[in-house]
């Protein structure tokens, strides 16, 4: 090689490393985020700035995936990426909504992300690896939020369409599911992927005779309000046939020979499970419907096996099978909307909807704290399959977790009004275990509040002994009681259940045993040779997920977990254009009616403009509070007291209750808005 010659060779040496220079530079310079990773274990081979920025350095070379992004296990990336490694074909995944990280106020920080996923192969065409492409798209998504957010008229235009849909859905499927001692139950309903298509799926958790429960999930061919009315009259046979005390064999034949005679029924199936809490056990068919899933404490996931049974209107048997669930497991009782998703074989669909239920009871993944097991199999288990696929079909979820039952509640202190709200606290706390609805937790705290301040004020002269007792029946009822040993046959005080209808609303005397009666099913007084004994009895219930296809691409707001509110009040000063205002916040119970009568009457007899009352933050309007309110209004000029309960509120259901004049619109936002010439009046 000559002098020139060597020349021409360094030039072109020259040109290549400036060449890969400038695409190192272009890469590293890319705004999107890019990652290889290579091999079985998909290890990070490279990456660019904007990907080691969101990794928070460069570290992670060298290391499999798994093992570098723990936090986002159960979130399905790691599945999307190992999938597309074993099929060599490519997979995006829109505005994919992420946990990682954590944000300054110690939460798992939200991401949107767009991410393709591509296979990567050897120059020789053998598989290599997975490159992925990420574009972070929350600022967008949150800014389209918002803008969604401000189209007030067409929202309240499809809300009002979608409303429809879901009230039909609503009044057609099971009212609630039983609250029970030794059982969890939840349940998600998602309407398919057209918000004006009613469905044909059914669910319902019946506890029955003997302690036992009965799950039915079914599923009417076809869609709309045909669809539905079919799905209704199915529903309403097999609840009679299970609650009148027929076997499982006898529901499934009364099934069977309705569907012979209600037009559109023939052909539906459904998976009809009696199982008993106390031994785990239990019985079930599959008439042509997908068996259970049962999600162990520490084993794997598995499928019951199908019983064999044919759908409805076909001329099959209804041959059963057998089960037993150890304490803690799960069963999921589902339609097969939730196993035929767009793009997904019915097999590997299975396959995903094991692992990420497992993954959802277990708690792994997407972390919300206030979910049971059962409520997260039942929500979680929905977002993370269906946002992937999307789904085109209605999807029934019904879950049970069977549990250690739990025990009584019983209390004995003195009867003195430092007791009502221990006795209160101690009743939340232990009625926040069974799970209930915050409606029931509104009752029966309310109703027992009352019942003892019964025997707190009539039961002695001074004070003495008094129980409280509280549990739930295999029906899903609770009973509590409040007994004292301080009355006898004919004192004054006691008022019989069947003179509490006619008691006054203004009256004090008895007003709280009649809020009681009306808060709760069942409300009876035992008298004894001395004493007496309060008894309430309430069934117990808690609302299913009815969901359309918005509510499982972001996240499910959970029920609200009944809390420990403040024991103490607070009468709180509040500046107001209107003039004179004051915020109340804690129970108004018969310890702290004392100090509001007080501070009413100091309040309202000095002034002549109206002093509106804010309850919006009471956490329990005692018969003693709704007295002292209704004692400062009488003693008060006319018109200068206004009581302001946001609707639904406790103050507001108490209010409503007992007939009480109040509003449920804010005094001040009203004048704001009408100029200062609105006037608000009673709920």
């Amino acid at each position: 090689m000559n002098w020139s010659e060597m020349s021409d060779r360094e030039d072109e040496l020259r040109r290549s490393v400036g060449d890969a220079e400038e695409v190192r530079a272009a890469f590293e310079d890319l705004p999107l985020m890019m990652a290889a990773m290579d091999g079985p274990e998909l290890r990070f081979v490279a990456a660019n700035a904007a990907y080691r920025a969101l990794a928070g350095g460069s570290a992670f070379i060298g290391e499999p995936l798994r093992g570098v992004f723990p936090e986002v296990g159960g979130q399905q990336v790691f599945e999307a990426v190992e999938r597309v490694y074993a099929t060599a074909e490519p997979y995006s995944m829109h505005e994919w909504r992420m946990q990682f990280g954590i944000d300054d106020s110690g939460q798992p920080k939200e991401l949107y992300l767009d991410v393709h996923l591509v296979p990567r192969f050897t120059a020789g065409g053998e598989k290599r690896g997975v490159v992925g492409y990420i574009t972070d798209v929350t600022a967008l998504v949150m800014a389209r939020l918002a803008a969604q957010s401000k189209a007030a008229e067409v929202e309240r235009r499809y809300e009002q369409a979608r409303d429809v849909i879901a009230l039909l859905q609503r009044e057609l499927l099971s009212p609630g599911l039983p609250v029970l001692p030794g059982l969890r139950v939840a349940a998600s309903y998602l309407l398919a992927d057209a918000d004006t298509a009613a469905g044909g799926d059914w669910f319902d958790a019946l506890p029955l005779s003997d302690g036992r429960v009965g799950l039915v999930v079914g599923d009417v061919v076809g869609h709309g309000v045909a669809a539905s009315a079919v799905m209704g009259q199915l529903r309403a046979i097999a609840a009679e046939r299970l609650h009148s005390g027929a076997n499982l064999p006898d529901a499934l034949a009364a099934l069977d020979a309705a569907a012979g005679r209600i037009p559109g029924a023939r052909a539906a199936t459904v998976c009809v499970v009696v199982l008993y809490p106390a031994s785990g056990a239990v019985s079930y068919c599959t008439a042509g419907h997908p068996p259970p899933l049962v999600v162990p404490v520490s084993n794997e996931p598995r499928y019951l096996p199908t019983s064999g049974a044919g759908p409805l209107g076909t001329g099959s048997g209804f041959p059963l099978a057998q089960a037993t669930l150890e304490v803690g497991d799960v069963l999921l009782c589902y339609t097969d909307g939730i196993i035929e998703r767009p793009g997904r074989a019915r097999a590997a669909s299975g396959a995903e909807l094991s692992r990420v239920a497992a993954d959802a009871a277990a708690g792994r993944g997407l972390r919300t704290g206030e979910f049971s097991a059962v409520e997260r199999v039942c929500t979680h288990t929905l977002e993370l399959l269906v946002r992937a696929t999307g789904h085109s079909d209605d999807i029934t979820l019904l879950a049970v977790q069977r549990r250690e039952p739990l025990p009584p509640l019983e209390v004995r202190l003195t009867a003195e009004y430092g007791a009502i709200g221990v006795l209160r606290t101690r009743l939340r706390t232990w009625i926040a275990e069974l799970g209930v609805s915050p409606d029931d937790l509104f009752r029966v705290t309310h109703a027992v509040n009352e019942l003892v301040t019964n025997a707190v004020d009539h039961a002695y002269p001074r004070r003495g002994p008094m129980w409280m007792r509280a549990s739930v029946d295999t029906t899903g009822t609770l009973h509590a009681s409040v007994t004292d040993l301080g009355r006898t046959p004919g004192t004054a005080d006691l008022i019989s259940v069947d003179d509490l209808a006619a008691i006054p609303s203004h009256l004090e005397r008895g007003r709280g045993l009649a809020m009681s009666q009306r808060l709760v099913d069942v409300l009876e007084l035992e008298q004894a040779e001395p004493g007496m004994t309060a008894r309430i009895a309430h069934r117990l219930s808690r609302p299913a997920r009815l969901l359309i296809a918005d509510d499982v691409r972001g996240a499910p707001s959970p029920v609200p977990a009944p809390g420990a509110p403040a024991e103490f009040l607070l009468i709180l000063d509040e500046p107001s254009p209107r003039g004179p205002r004051i915020r109340l916040a804690g129970p108004v119970d018969a310890e702290t009616a004392t100090k509001l009568r007080t501070e009413l009457a100091r309040r309202t007899a000095s002034h002549t403009h109206t002093l509106t009352v804010d309850l919006s933050e009471v956490t329990l309007l005692a018969s003693a509070g709704v007295a002292a309110l209704a004692a400062a209004r009488a003693a008060a000029p006319a018109d200068t007291l206004q009581l302001y309960a946001p609707a639904g509120s406790e103050a507001d259901q108490v209010l409503t209750l007992v007939g009480f004049e109040h509003t449920t619109s804010d005094p001040d936002r009203i004048e704001a808005s009408d100029g200062g010439g609105a006037a608000t009046g009673p709920s």
